[in-house]
């Protein structure tokens, strides 16, 4: 066929296969599957396919026990209802959906995105209850069956060798009612065809290959294998589809190397994308064929060149694999089962002949299997096939599952026994992964029955665990993974296999297996599941360790921890079900599995070896360490000086283990000979050992917390990064809680004691809680910071009891819902952000949600509905839960207070922690750590220390508050769980001078800086009474009524602070002689004169690089985005539905629009009349033609250094060079960057100005401004220079200013004066976006302007940079506010400062254009600017301005003002505001004159005070021009005098916001919002703040009547101008 074909496929080639086939399957038979009398099937169409046409539409049969088994095609819906399925691969089809109860149910659906999977209901083992669907009856004998079986295989001893089922293994399907009978010769007919078909399949297939990679030349093209006896010399070229490469980048690619046509190569990319691969040439021509394919290749394209005959047979191959899903589809009579078993005998027999191919390497791929079955070679051939015939197979296996019980055991036993190979073509061969037969895995590894077979049959867990082993050891030899791998093989993360995205399903796989029940008690019950998971854990301990850079930064950045924490979430997850596997096993099986991690871990960390990475893993050394009184024997190391990882997979095994505490209660123990566990950890294992254990866990916790205090800044931000997924909630359960819970185990397995000064030792906090207020390596910012941490890690392992009590998941769920509430209400997305995600996967999430919150409606269709908690539950939030961060909790705890002050009516009430409730378990002891002396200590000196300090200072030191709050919090903790010996201890263990912390507390109540503790240490104070009153009485200085409070208080503080200073002072000296030997090599000419102290600069916050602090001291900026816009509109002309929305909208932009609360729909009729009578609503979009194109800046608010710019730019250049074939968020071409915090884009940096306190606004009258402006233009000189910089066409903007400016030179190649804030630097930023965009949007701008090359081309940064950016703020301003403000006050400060941003880099320009002038040419911009807006003075230019003023924006000339002479501010803005009146009465008298046909909303004239007589302004403006004086009288008699001054005041308010933006952005302070109350309009309000005369007053300003009235060329216009202004009016 290939030959007489000449090696083309066509449809009619399908055609004549599918007829041949289907001939020798039925044979002489054909009538018992066609219809009717037919003997045969149309042309084209398949068996299937005229059995649907022809069979009436019915309901299926009921037959109790058969599953639906409907197989889902692409596109189509597929139900899950997570409180029925017993994990969320199992789903429904929408019939089974619509025919079972879901009431009130967690119910989703998702549309499938390919073929292959199929409908779960009638599969007993799918759901938790029975769903009851009427199609598809349970049958009771199958449940019966599935647990004597399960009982069976759990019973049964493993084989040494796997044994796969083969086909006379697996009976018929039992007690199916709709069987026919079958002649024995079709029978046997139909097995033949099959067998023949899939060999032929098989045997075309041995000569594909795995990978689609050209050959290098015609050797290598010649001595590929080939089928073909002749060896022809036809060759055809194959492209194969990938996941990598848009439809674009082949379309073109075709187009240039094979002279097609764009649609002929769409249609083909479209081939390519549909069936996975096309044939694109086929010719003799093998060398061009080679040159083309190698071309394509380059790209990263799959493309093969092979024998013509071989690619032609793989096409019929693919017709027989569509011919075999045909048949899983048809049926035989009635009989819908009998042609799926015919195929899954002839797969699960042998493959005939397939030895006698001497050219196929069999060994190869089956060498260790013995006999295999088809179905063996077609799961390991599966990567050779593409994209359609992969899907269509898949169909096929998955038809065969549905068959019976036995045929999915079958399959699962065959894919289990090749399962290391489908994965090794699955990480390493496999172009096109979403289609690959791994995934077939899903199906089989989550049925319980089928699980627990192949695990126990094919040992699959540990075999998976061995392919997982070696691939991430690098175990790889000819794209095969070594099996078994070799144990002691080490792990590099910079290899392929870390670099893979493509081990998450292997993880998902494990996860799927031993998530099922069956599998969890063979893991709880054999030991040897836990020893090799232990050992696999092994190889990922202490991975990609981090050593803090202390004296420079960090010269590269890798990113191989993002790979490594993938590899974290992965492992993890399977940690946390293997765990949770031992919840069935008994206390010895527990007991004994606890034992053989630990050992692991004393194995891999405590042993040493000549192979030991001591990067990961340092010798353990010990210790002495004294504190109080005591010497501890502790782990010897310093987080700040060697290397610590975040990964610990075996400590965080070790502590899902331990979380069984209802197993290792004292009842269960003492059957085993143990007390407690600390009986079990220390049976076989030292208290040191415990420690090293421990200590991995704790140096995490310590190095989280220097990260955090800002130690770590000079590690960049991949270690920023790393804590952000540490502690984030996807990680938060698997990785940082599991740290925590070790340490709080340590607390009831080693002495309390040992555990908290192993912390302060790990912390480098023993001096401190020892009295030493200086540290020899946290700075003063770093301390209080550092011991906050240790605070906050101090009350979570002494009070936190979810795992220390194994919660039920619907408390832990309700637990974690309230307190991520009590934050404030938030939509349903945002709270699944702050919850586990476990916890949000559960299926009792949603109504434990629903049981603790109310849910609020959106109010409007931009508004989103949110979660409340309900009063009640804030009665259960803890304010200090270990979740929170540190502003979480304050506002907690500001919420707490507040209710408490509603309900009790005191002013400061007291939150008085709850009992911490562990229960009877292994952790009910640990209240007793309460007890602890060194927890006394580190309560004393905390609060000690701060007094100290406070009154040695004058001021509370930094972080003051926060750890106060802790210290309190933990003494009142203390005195609820232990008040009898707490009381004691406090009252007789006595500290630094001979004080107890009962001293320290006494004087704390009293003490003047922190009244704010008062209530809650009289509280503390009164429950010692109770146990120690005399002592309490003794101490505790009670107030007497009849002496004055302040001198009682004068003189306690200053006995106070005598006392304490001494103390101090004393405790100074000695550290400074410490510091001194210390340091003793310092010069003593370092020594700098401190008498005049010098001014402390201004501080804006902390770099989010380097956290240090950003002042005037090193240049920094914000970060921005400059991105092309439309948002801002014109007014159409013509068109009354927009002039009624002008007349429409209220009189004030800066208050809330007040909307109906609730809007029926439909509308009723009479809002539709009214609706139609005014006209206003159209369906139509706003004309796209009438948007304005400009410039738009924003800022996320965040700031860094220029030097950390530079090299974080610098570092992501780098990324994209390392990683090229990455997607990555940013373009380099465009300047983009990612803000390394909020993830939000940029492309510049804007420098930070404050707003000027020197510069005070001109206070000169008006009048006396103008002679005063006019005097000084006639004494100046004319400035050639300036002319020059000046537009020819007499417009008045300068060319400096434009962003294309030809002569415009970057401070690499101009460096200017020194600047502090190297402002010339970040303008070259924004001149670099700002130029690509204006050269690429030339043909989008309406504006005249210079042809390219010239000066002054591009886009004008006055207009449309910084007058767009201001204007489009203040339109997103527009219906907000609030009384007594105006729009100024509704802006952000972070917008304020973008916009001094932009105004500074206008400045800049203009300073590098005078650069040789001391005021650097403010005073000829001054005066040319004064010319332009009065052009009588003007006489003194070498040239006029022949462009009349109103064509241009006056906002933008207000803008250059703030750039270079912010002082006449307020007498431009005068100017200003009266052209864009004249401006706006032109461009009204243009659109109203051509509105012809309208329905104008009646209004009432009603802003007189403002514009006075209206008709006499507009009358004024355009008399000059007979045409427009005689339109101007039209439109006031067709509109009416007060619509159009309602629409004067519409388009003229826009100017007054946004000039009160930016006057507010420049001079706040000269700028105040006045008072005002709501019944004043938005107009009058802001011409009141910035002080403009309204137009009504206009008869009393002669100056200003001069100013307007002169008939020079700045006002006159020519109609034709005229025309130009009136279509340029912006809304």
């Amino acid at each position: 066929m290939p030959g007489s074909r000449k090696y083309v496929f066509t449809p009619a080639t399908r055609a004549e296969i599918l007829s041949e086939l289907y001939d020798a399957f039925w044979g002489p038979y054909a009538h018992l599957f066609l219809p009717g009398q037919n003997s045969s099937l149309p042309l084209h169409a398949t068996l299937s396919e005229v059995q649907t046409a022809t069979t009436p539409q019915k309901e299926p049969p009921l037959i109790p026990g058969r599953p639906c088994g409907h197989i889902f095609k692409k596109g189509e819906a597929c139900f899950r209802c997570k409180d029925c399925a017993l994990d969320d691969s199992c789903v429904l089809c929408s019939s089974c959906f619509e025919a079972t109860d879901h009431t009130d149910h967690n119910v989703s659906f998702f549309i499938a995105q390919q073929s292959g999977g199929c409908c779960d209901c009638g599969d007993v083992e799918a759901w938790r209850v029975p769903i009851q669907c009427r199609y598809h009856p349970p049958k009771s004998e199958t449940t019966e069956y599935l647990n004597a079986f399960a009982l069976k295989i759990l019973q049964a001893t493993p084989r040494a060798t796997a044994r796969v089922m083969v086909g006379q293994d697996v009976p018929p399907v039992q007690d199916y009612p709709n069987r026919v009978l079958v002649p024995p010769e079709l029978r046997d007919t139909m097995g033949r065809t099959v067998a023949y078909a899939l060999d032929f399949v098989l045997d075309t297939l041995d000569y594909s290959p795995d990978e689609t990679n050209p050959p290098g030349n015609e050797n290598d093209l010649r001595s590929q294998p080939s089928g073909d006896p002749m060896s022809k010399d036809q060759f055809s070229i194959v492209v194969w589809n990938d996941d990598k490469h848009s439809f674009d980048e082949i379309i073109q690619l075709l187009c240039d190397l094979t002279n097609r046509s764009r649609e002929q190569a769409e249609e083909l990319t479209e081939r390519i994308d549909d069936q996975g691969r096309e044939i694109v040439d086929i010719c003799g021509n093998s060398a061009r064929l080679i040159e083309m394919a190698q071309t394509i290749s380059q790209v990263d394209v799959g493309v093969t060149v092979r024998r013509a005959y071989d690619t032609f047979r793989e096409q019929v191959a693919a017709v027989i694999i569509e011919w075999l899903l045909d048949l899983t589809r048809s049926r035989l009579g009635t009989d819908t089962l009998i042609l799926r078993e015919v195929i899954a005998s002839e797969l699960l027999a042998p493959r005939k002949l397939y030895s006698l191919l001497s050219t196929n390497d069999a060994t190869k791929f089956l060498g260790e299997i013995q006999d295999p079955s088809r179905i063996d070679w077609m799961f390991l051939y599966h990567t050779r096939l593409w994209k359609k015939p992969r899907l269509n197979l898949k169909e096929v296996y998955a038809s065969l599952l549905t068959l019976s019980h036995e045929h999915k055991l079958a399959v699962a036993s065959h894919f289990a026994n090749v399962y290391h190979r489908i994965i090794d073509t699955y990480l390493l061969v496999d172009r096109e992964a979403e289609t690959s037969i791994k995934y077939f895995a899903l199906q089989l590894f989550t049925v319980p029955s089928v699980a627990l077979y192949i695990v126990r049959q094919h040992n699959v867990v540990t075999r998976l665990l061995s392919i997982i082993t070696a691939f991430f050891t690098n175990q790889i030899t000819d794209k095969r993974i070594i099996y078994p791998p070799n144990p002691s093989a080490d792990i590099d993360i910079d290899t392929f296999p870390f670099k893979s995205k493509r081990f998450m399903p292997v993880f998902s796989d494990l996860r799927y297996l031993c998530h099922n029940e069956p599998v969890q008690q063979l893991i709880a019950h054999n030991r040897e599941f836990i020893v090799h998971f232990s050992k696999t854990c092994q190889i990922f301990m202490c991975v990609n360790p981090n050593k803090r850079a202390a004296s420079s930064h960090v010269e590269y950045e890798t990113d191989a921890w993002i790979s490594v924490f993938n590899v974290t979430l992965s492992l993890s997850r399977v940690i946390k079900v293997y765990g949770e596997a031992f919840s069935r096993s008994s206390a010895a099986e527990l007991v004994a599995a606890i034992t053989t991690v630990m050992h692991h871990i004393l194995m891999v960390s405590a042993v040493a070896d000549d192979q030991r990475d001591l990067t990961r893993f340092p010798p353990v050394l010990f210790h002495e360490v004294i504190f109080g009184d005591t010497t501890y024997q502790l782990v010897d190391f310093d987080v700040t000086d060697g290397y610590v990882s975040f990964h610990h997979s075996l400590q965080w095994l070790l502590a899902e283990l331990l979380k069984h505490v209802d197993i290792l209660s004292e009842h269960s123990l003492r059957e085993l000979g143990l007390a407690s566990l600390r009986d079990v950890c220390l049976r076989n294992a030292s208290e040191q050992a415990i420690l090293t254990i421990v200590d991995y866990p704790l140096r995490v916790l310590a190095m989280i917390a220097q990260i955090r205090t800002g130690l770590w800044v000079r590690n960049g931000f991949a270690i920023r990064g790393q804590l952000m997924h540490y502690r984030d909630f996807m990680l938060r359960e698997l990785c940082y809680d599991q740290d925590l819970f070790i340490l709080q185990s340590a607390l009831i397995i080693l002495d309390p004691n040992t555990v908290v000064v192993s912390m302060l030792d790990r912390f480098q906090l023993l001096e401190y809680f020892s009295g030493a207020t200086l540290h020899p390596i946290y700075e003063n910012t770093h301390l209080p910071s550092m011991v906050e941490e240790l605070l906050y890690i101090l009350i979570t392992i002494l009070t936190e009891n979810a795992n220390a009590t194994k919660m039920p998941i619907t408390i832990a769920i309700r637990r974690e819902i309230v307190h991520a509430l009590a934050v404030g209400p938030c939509t349903f997305t945002d709270l699944t952000k702050r919850v586990a995600e476990r916890m949000v996967d559960d299926i009792s999430f949603e109504r434990v949600l629903k049981q603790v919150a109310n849910f609020r409606s959106p109010d409007s269709t931009a508004d989103s509905g949110v979660y409340e908690l309900k009063d009640e539950a804030f009665d259960d939030v803890n304010p200090f839960f270990y979740h929170y961060t540190r502003n979480k909790r304050e506002e907690v705890e500001t919420v707490l207070r507040n209710r408490l002050k509603r309900k009790t009516g005191l002013e400061d009430p007291v939150i008085i922690p709850k009992p911490t409730s562990f229960a009877d378990g292994p952790f009910s002891t640990i209240s007793s750590a309460f007890e602890s002396e060194v927890l006394l200590q580190i309560m004393f000196y905390g609060i000690y220390n701060i007094l100290v300090l406070t009154d040695a200072e004058g001021a509370a030191p930094p972080s003051s508050e926060a750890i106060l709050d802790q210290l309190v919090h933990l003494v009142m903790l203390a005195m609820v769980e232990r008040p009898r010996v707490f009381s004691s201890l406090v009252a007789c263990r006595t500290f630094e001078d001979d004080q107890n912390l009962l001293d320290v507390l006494c004087v704390f109540e009293h003490h003047d800086k922190f009244q704010a503790y008062k209530m809650r240490v009289d509280w503390i104070l009164s429950q010692i009474a109770l146990n120690e009153p005399d002592e309490v009485q003794k101490r505790r200085r009670t107030m007497d009524p009849s002496r004055n409070e302040a001198d009682d208080l004068a003189d306690a503080k200053k006995r106070a602070a005598k006392a304490r200073q001494e103390a101090i002072m004393r405790q100074m000296k000695a550290q400074q002689a410490s510091f001194a030997t210390n340091f003793e090599d310092l010069d003593d000419d370092e020594d700098e004169d401190i008498s005049e102290t010098p001014e402390e600069p201004i501080s804006y916050g902390t770099c989010i690089v380097c956290q240090e602090e950003l002042n005037n001291s090193k240049a920094f900026g914000s970060l921005a985005f400059l991105q092309p816009s439309r948002l801002l509109r014109r007014q159409p002309d013509g068109q009354y539905v927009y002039i009624n929305e002008a007349l429409s909208t209220p009189d004030s932009l800066d208050r809330v629009i007040e909307t109906p609360a609730e809007t029926l729909f439909p509308p009723p009729e009479s809002e539709l009349r009214n609706a139609r009578s005014r006209g206003s609503h159209t369906f139509d979009g706003y004309p796209s033609s009438y948007s304005r194109f400009g410039l738009h800046a924003s800022v996320c608010s965040h700031m860094m250094h220029l030097e950390c710019f530079t090299v974080y730019s610098g570092s992501i250049r780098q990324r994209h060079r390392a990683q090229a074939t990455r997607n990555h968020p940013e373009s380099i071409p465009r300047k983009e960057y990612i803000c390394p915090l909020c993830k939000s884009l940029g492309n510049v940096i804007l420098p930070v100005a404050i707003p000027s306190s020197t510069t005070e606004l001109n206070g000169l009258p008006f009048t006396e401004w103008t002679r005063a402006a006019g005097i000084s233009i006639l004494k100046s000189k004319a400035d050639p220079t300036l002319e020059s910089l000046q537009f020819r066409n007499g417009s008045g903007e300068f060319v400096f200013w434009s962003a294309q400016d030809t002569m415009y030179q970057p401070f690499m190649r101009q460096p200017d004066r020194a600047d502090n804030m190297e402002v010339h630097k970040m303008l070259d930023t924004v001149t670099v976006v700002a130029k690509n965009i204006s050269q690429q949007t030339r043909h989008l701008r309406d504006r005249q302007e210079p042809d390219p090359g010239e000066r002054g081309a591009g886009m004008y940064l006055p207009e449309e940079l910084v007058g767009y950016t201001i204007s489009s703020i203040e339109v997103s301003q527009r219906g907000l506010g609030s009384p007594g403000c105006t729009i100024a006050d509704s802006v952000t400060e972070h917008q304020y400062r973008m916009i001094r941003g932009l105004v500074v880099c206008l400045t800049k320009l203009v300073a590098l254009s005078f650069k040789n002038r001391p005021d650097e040419g403010r005073d000829a911009m001054r005066h040319a600017i004064i010319k332009r807006l009065l052009p009588e003075w003007s006489r003194g230019s070498l040239t006029s301005f022949t462009y009349p003023l109103l064509l241009r924006d006056p906002f933008t000339i207000l803008v250059e003002t703030a750039a270079v002479a912010p002082d006449m501010l307020r007498q431009v803005l005068v100017l200003t505001y009266y052209a864009c009146l004249a401006r706006t009465v032109i461009g009204l008298v243009y659109i109203l004159n051509k509105t012809r046909s309208y329905h104008a909303t009646p209004l009432v004239y009603r802003h007189a005070d403002i514009f006075g007589d209206v008709r006499m302004f507009f009358m004024s403006v355009i008399r000059h021009s007979p045409v427009f004086e005689q339109a101007g009288d039209v439109v006031f008699q067709a509109f009416g005098e007060s619509r159009i001054e309602k629409l004067l005041y519409m388009f003229t308010l826009p100017f007054l916001r946004r000039a009160a933006i930016l006057c507010r952005a420049m001079l706040p302070s000269a700028f105040p919002s006045p008072p005002a109350t709501d019944d004043v309009c938005e107009y009058k309000r802001l011409l009141t703040m910035l002080e403009i005369p309204p137009l009504s007053h206009l008869p009393n300003q002669d100056s200003l009547q001069t100013a307007l009235s002169m008939r020079g060329p700045g006002w006159n216009l020519l109609p034709r101008q005229a025309v130009l202004l009136a279509v340029s009016i912006c809304e």
